[in-house]
């Protein structure tokens, strides 16, 4: 989950918030329904981003909100739940709740957050022309960013052969492939460690350290999302480099970042939301895909693990952090 105040920062000020709510028709109360693998949290970036478009719960809004704590077999019964309650549209963030909600319906609206690869994973026919009930945003631009981040580690990291691929189980799409593609043309081997919880991120980099990796990419989502600083920690102390798509993952202490910008990439999703609320129809409206690609290096973070980071690489950063 993104914090307040960059989500705020994302959606915009006060002006736009009395043009929206003016926008709003008179009583009518809109339902929305919220799926989240992660754990129940008192407000999320879904709440004020509908706030900020002038969509106030208790006035015009009622939403339904559904946690699975990391328990992936609740999702099916919970989306099950959340499409009983006829809703206007259903908001998820992540692959394993989207796979979920596709299976329990094709006829509510579905807003994908977040989500990676859903033409490789399934969820939609095309970005350009999602054709059912599921639109929304990839944050990933496709398995050729997978392959970007991997080629970047290997600039990164010297004599680099062997790559711990951190994987959040769940995940669907091309990713797997088109790592051993890149990894192959690289000269690289990977090793998957899989979390299921997050009591097994301990045990993954374990895993990993005992393979002999020199470096390893995250593929995450709403777990590893919440544990960033955890993971970022245990990379330092277990002296492995590690990449993944969001800045704020540098931020937390891990040595690079490439992808696109999350709130960038949730404002496009809100847009979503509001259009399919005022009557536009999910499989008219296509995928929205990242424009700017962002290279952040956390150079803390190199000096911690005895790193010097290639000139080469550090004139093409967007951000470095010292």
């Amino acid at each position: 989950m993104i914090s307040r105040r960059t989500f705020l920062h994302a959606v915009g000020g006060a002006v736009l918030v009395t043009r929206a709510a003016a926008a709003q028709p008179a009583g009518k109360m809109y339902r929305i329904g919220y799926l989240s693998e992660g754990p129940n949290q008192p407000s999320t970036p879904l709440d004020d981003s509908l706030r900020e478009l002038g969509y106030v719960e208790g006035r015009n809004l009622k939403v339904e909100r559904r946690f699975a704590a990391f328990k992936h077999d609740r999702l099916q019964d919970l989306s099950a739940e959340l499409v009983r309650l006829k809703p206007d549209v259903i908001v998820t963030a992540g692959n394993p709740q989207i796979a979920a909600l596709k299976q329990a319906t094709t006829t509510v609206p579905i807003v994908m957050i977040w989500a990676i690869d859903p033409v490789g994973a399934g969820f939609v026919t095309s970005l350009a022309r999602p054709g059912g009930n599921i639109t929304g945003v990839t944050l990933s631009t496709g398995p050729e960013l997978i392959a970007k981040q991997l080629q970047i580690l290997n600039e990164a990291v010297p004599n680099l052969s062997r790559v711990g691929i951190l994987r959040q189980t769940g995940r669907l799409g091309a990713e797997t492939a088109a790592l051993e593609s890149a990894a192959q043309k690289l000269g690289l081997t990977i090793l998957f460690a899989d979390i299921r919880t997050p009591s097994d991120i301990e045990g993954a980099f374990t895993t990993l350290t005992r393979s002999r990796v020199g470096a390893f990419l995250i593929l995450g989502g709403t777990m590893t999302w919440l544990r960033r600083q955890q993971i970022a920690d245990l990379a330092v102390q277990h002296r492995l480099p590690g990449v993944h798509l969001l800045r704020q993952y540098a931020e937390a202490g891990l040595l690079l970042t490439y992808g696109p910008s999350l709130v960038a990439t949730v404002q496009l999703a809100v847009t979503h939301i509001d259009k399919i609320l005022k009557g536009a129809r999910p499989g008219d409206l296509p995928v929205a895909e990242p424009t700017k690609l962002e290279l952040v290096i956390n150079l803390k973070a190199a000096k911690a693990l005895g790193l010097t980071i290639p000139p080469s690489l550090l004139q093409r950063a967007d951000q470095v952090i010292e």
